[in-house]
């Protein structure tokens, strides 16, 4: 009986002595990484409040939407034709995203892409004033997608269609470079009946637009789609939302527009540029049977003035963008040239003139050259340039 209490107090004091220690380690490290919690703290209520400070300086928020302040661009860098279209083609960018998505990848859209939008609308499921968000009263998840298209069109329409001409609808892991969607929409009016996109063919005559890679529609298609839902002639079909969107715009008479350059090269990406660019879709891959028109792999998949990529991650916007706007290899003329826009009226900048040293090392080779041009007597003319003028734009580009 004796040994039996010796062993119960050895086990009690074991038990008292291990959670005296503990407490007291746990005391230790709570002050050691107090300071430390509440630097962190301290750094992103600093950055949070950084933040804020610079979107003052880019946005200007009302209505739950973002109207941008001034278009970006370099100092000192010649964006007299880019400021021009930024005034007259008029682009209010939605992007559909969700409240669990707001940290994750809408922020990085703020940052980066929707900058160049002459207005920015964040449509999630709630209302989020902060960052801000409009709430359009609908459930998250796939099934939800068209329902959420539908009255975010609606939200445009009734609270802007006056302040923009061009409607885009854009998710949070897409990438859009919207200046060149003003040069693909610039020999157009925002009173035709028409929308673009990446054009697929199947469950539809003219075809619909992709999803994933954005669409941007006209006012004019705009005001079909919502007159169309009032006079019953479209409705909630299918949560599909890219063929139900497409759909409804054959309904209403709204044309299937085609986006690719002048030289047959799409501008409007389902992909990431790395997949559209190096992969090899297998033939039995669904991309095959669904795109409008054919397929390019390798570099000449996609064209120069490319407008978007989907499933871009929040890395990928940043990098996009440096590629975009801050990338240049050094002594190259773009080799694409594409058609200046019918409505640019500004005079573009005449290259400046060489410096003096250059002029007389340029006198010296052209001098050089006239000598041994005599002397082998070569009387023929030069061969043509090949490709100096830009091929013709693709037969239906206007629709």
């Amino acid at each position: 009986m004796k040994a039996l209490g010796s062993r119960f107090s050895f086990y009690a004091g074991f038990v008292v002595g291990t959670f005296t220690l503990y407490l007291f380690l746990r005391q230790v490290w709570f002050a050691k990484t107090l300071p430390d919690l509440q630097a962190s703290s301290y750094g992103k209520l600093h950055d949070h409040q950084q933040q804020l400070e610079v979107d003052k300086n880019i946005w200007k928020k009302e209505r739950s939407a973002l109207f941008n302040l001034k278009h970006p661009h370099h100092r000192g860098e010649d964006s007299s034709m880019a400021d021009e279209l930024y005034k007259k083609v008029r682009i209010l960018c939605w992007v559909m995203t969700g409240p669990n998505n707001l940290e994750k990848k809408a922020r990085h859209v703020k940052s980066t892409w929707s900058r160049h939008c002459n207005i920015v609308v964040f449509m999630s499921s709630v209302d989020d004033p902060d960052f801000p968000t409009v709430g359009l009263g609908t459930k998250e998840g796939r099934d939800q997608l068209y329902w959420k298209t539908i009255r975010a069109f609606h939200y445009a329409y009734e609270h802007h269609a006056d302040e923009a001409d061009w409607f885009l609808k854009a998710d949070d892991d897409t990438y859009v470079i919207v200046d060149n969607l003003r040069w693909v929409l610039s020999n157009h009016t925002p009173d035709e009946p028409i929308y673009f996109g990446r054009r697929f063919k199947p469950y539809t005559k003219q075809g619909y637009m992709s999803g994933g890679a954005g669409y941007v529609l006209s006012k004019e298609a705009l005001r079909r789609f919502v007159e169309g839902f009032k006079s019953k002639v479209c409705t909630h079909t299918t949560s599909v939302e890219d063929l139900a969107m497409g759909q409804c715009m054959e309904k209403v008479g709204v044309l299937a527009g085609d986006s690719r350059d002048t030289e047959h090269r799409e501008t409007f990406h389902p992909f990431v540029p790395e997949q559209h660019l190096t992969a090899k879709f297998p033939k039995s891959f669904w991309y095959w049977s669904y795109c409008y028109y054919p397929i390019s792999e390798g570099p000449n998949c996609c064209s120069d003035v490319s407008v978007s990529f989907h499933y871009v991650d929040a890395l990928g916007m940043y990098l996009l963008e440096y590629y975009t706007y801050h990338l240049r290899a050094f002594g190259y003329k773009y080799r694409y040239q594409p058609p200046t826009p019918l409505a640019y009226s500004i005079e573009q900048s005449r290259p400046q003139e060489p410096a003096e040293g250059q002029k007389e090392q340029a006198s010296q080779e052209k001098e050089q050259g006239e000598v041994k041009r005599t002397d082998k007597k070569q009387d023929a003319d030069p061969p043509p340039v090949a490709g100096k003028d830009p091929p013709a734009a693709p037969a239906g580009k206007k629709q």
